[in-house]
């Protein structure tokens, strides 16, 4: 992914990585967000706990998410995911690795990064998983490997978006399968987390599968 090209957002000629300084800084930062599913907050509050992670804390220590999920955010993860132009995720990964190489302390380097598994059928008709790609990406930048296989996607299921919370995590109940060592320190991968159901399931089959300290990567946050 070399530096060259114009700006995928406003076509400048003068663009690094994808995108020109002046869209880099319009990126809508997660700045005041939950500590734990780095949920987008409101303001700043002493103990920057959403309600839901107060009420149930998640089986994930923290979220490392650099972007709400707006505006131009949204639009060049959706020409990266589903028509497959990589130009748009350019800007996003290489931002992406630089602000967890700032985040990340020695103590919390994870063993392995551990894509969000998409179902066969999906991965056929996208012709990739993207939170592999991404996972890939940072992983060669931060020296981290990646356990792609280790767990898997056993069905498909409907829309998460229509569902409430208990209807969201019933529709997930069984849906990964580990199929080999859980590395003690990992870090879920995924593009967008929207209402934080998948990430909690699967952190939950890693941790019962062994794992003992989970974090999740992602480049943008829904905000709620």
């Amino acid at each position: 992914m070399h530096s060259g090209g114009g700006c995928v957002s406003c076509l400048s000629p003068h663009a690094h990585h994808g995108l020109c300084a002046d869209c880099r800084e319009d990126l809508p930062a997660n700045r005041w967000h939950c500590h734990s599913c780095a949920l987008p907050l409101a303001f700043a509050n002493p103990g920057m706990r959403c309600g839901e992670c107060q009420t149930l804390p998640p089986p994930f220590s923290r979220s490392l998410i650099p972007w709400r999920y707006q505006y131009p955010v949204d639009g060049m993860i959706g020409r990266y995911k589903y028509q497959g132009h990589r130009k748009f995720a350019r800007p996003l990964l290489t931002g992406f690795a630089s602000f967890l190489e700032q985040h990340l302390e020695p103590e919390q380097r994870p063993d392995a990064l551990v894509p969000a598994p998409m179902h066969w059928l999906r991965r056929w008709q996208r012709g990739f998983n993207q939170a592999q790609d991404i996972a890939e990406f940072v992983g060669a930048r931060l020296d981290i490997p990646v356990a792609a296989g280790v767990v898997r996607r056993s069905r498909r299921v409907k829309a998460q978006r229509s569902l409430n919370r208990a209807g969201r995590l019933q529709n997930l109940r069984g849906v990964f399968e580990v199929r080999g060592a859980v590395p003690e320190r990992v870090a879920i991968v995924d593009d967008v987390v929207t209402t934080g159901a998948t990430v909690r399931v699967l952190a939950d089959t890693l941790k019962k599968a062994g794992a003992q300290e989970i974090q999740v990567w992602a480049l943008a946050r829904t905000p709620g």
